[in-house]
């Protein structure tokens, strides 16, 4: 993480004002908090790294994800991916929607592939609602930090 203000990495991703130039953390629109490249004051997207900054005219405040929703999404519904779907990651989403809708359609042939289809998606979507919880995953597709 680095400072909007000045650039120059911080002490840690937990740090609340920079060492170097004693802005507080988020303060600045000068460089990208994501990779520390320059970019224009009001610039929406780090042209550098593709994250959306706060500063732009849509901030992160504005687009925040809640982590506990996100992270419940995932325990209870995870099999069918609403949790990947609200924080955008729409790919993954997709996927566990078909592996699990596929092996529900096929529940008349075989009551084995659909319990492993679907159980094998549960387990996918409860592991990653702890993660979301626990902060191993803090942020949506669009870069911006789970509050």
């Amino acid at each position: 993480m680095y400072c909007r203000n000045c650039g120059k990495e911080l002490a840690n991703e937990n740090a609340e004002v920079c060492l170097q130039c004693g802005a507080a953390r988020g303060k600045g629109d000068k460089y990208c908090p994501n990779c520390g490249t320059a970019v224009n004051p009001g610039q929406d997207i780090c042209l550098n790294c593709g994250i959306r900054l706060a500063a732009g005219k849509n901030s992160s405040k504005g687009n925040s994800k809640s982590k506990m929703t996100a992270g419940l999404l995932g325990i209870l519904l995870g099999e069918f991916g609403v949790h990947n779907f609200y924080l955008g990651y729409t790919k993954k989403a997709v996927i566990q929607v078909c592996v699990s809708g596929a092996c529900i359609l096929l529940s008349c042939c075989s009551a084995g592939l659909t319990l492993l289809g679907v159980l094998g998606m549960w387990i996918w979507g409860l592991v990653e609602g702890i993660m979301i919880l626990n902060g191993r995953i803090d942020k949506d597709a669009q870069g911006n930090r789970l509050e």
